[in-house]
């Protein structure tokens, strides 16, 4: 296990890390949050897995330790707030209310260092505005719980041969056009909505898809997953916001083609 590096930080957003599931990369992000030092850590939803938890029981002490990660951080000082998704929808009945030290808020206004305003909140919403017929809804959830399986596989091998993490996943998912086309329509109805809300950006998770676009000077972010991408999205104390991905290492993503462009031993 290499060192992992130190990130310093305004804000920190993270998103979907479905506690509870299997897939649940917990190496990397126990190391991630241990590596961490921030004024405010965003947990934008799906944080622990209720969904998966009602079929089955699946809860290793890693998962726990997590936990204890995000408490301990919220006790030294870290601002934690956490805006509840949809697998974790019943913690929505807590908005305004603290867990120890961690607020819940249903969404959150974020302001920037330059002064741009942020909407945060899972993307769940979006749903409502998605069109999916009875068959595509069922066939692509069969599609996403093999490409899990496959990437659950290949990664096996790559570390048995010293290879490092990538997602098989994300990879396919991007080179199907009807995965693509749902991203795409995901991110316009969430960037539409936000401007009819009168805000500068949007933060969100949801699709684990991470993104991060600040074309024409509005920025719409996805903070992406800790089940096939392990990404989070930074703002540092100059206002400049970065998507990372981590998986022992930090790599800095490219904002226009969020391809890994520089990385950091």
């Amino acid at each position: 296990m290499s060192v992992s590096p130190h990130i310093n930080a305004r804000t920190i957003w993270i998103s979907d890390v479905h506690l509870g599931f299997k897939d649940c990369k917990v190496e990397y992000l126990f190391q991630f949050l241990s590596s961490i030092r921030c004024d405010t850590l965003y947990l934008v939803g799906d944080i622990v897995d209720l969904w998966s938890l009602k079929k089955r029981i699946f809860w290793p002490r890693e998962h726990y330790h997590i936990l204890l990660k995000l408490y301990e951080l919220a006790d030294k000082g870290t601002r934690v707030v956490y805006i509840p998704g949809n697998h974790d929808d019943p913690m929505r009945h807590f908005s305004g209310q603290k867990f120890g030290p961690i607020e819940i808020e249903h969404q959150e206004v974020y302001k920037t260092v330059t002064g741009k305003r942020l909407w945060i909140f899972h993307g769940d919403a979006m749903d409502a505005y998605m069109t999916y017929d009875w068959m595509t809804k069922i066939t692509g959830e069969v599609a996403y719980t093999f490409l899990l399986f496959l990437n659950r596989w290949a990664n096996r091998v790559r570390k048995w041969i010293g290879k490092p993490y990538f997602s098989l996943s994300k990879q396919i998912k991007e080179n199907v056009s009807g995965a693509r086309q749902a991203i795409d329509r995901y991110k316009q109805q969430c960037i539409e909505e936000a401007k009819k809300r009168g805000f500068d950006g949007v933060v969100c998770g949801h699709i684990h898809y991470p993104d991060l676009d600040q074309t024409d000077g509005f920025i719409y972010a996805n903070t992406g997953d800790w089940i096939e991408s392990c990404t989070a999205l930074t703002e540092d104390f100059s206002g400049e916001l970065r998507l990372l991905h981590f998986t022992g290492d930090v790599e800095w993503l490219d904002n226009e083609t969020n391809q890994r462009s520089l990385k950091a031993a």
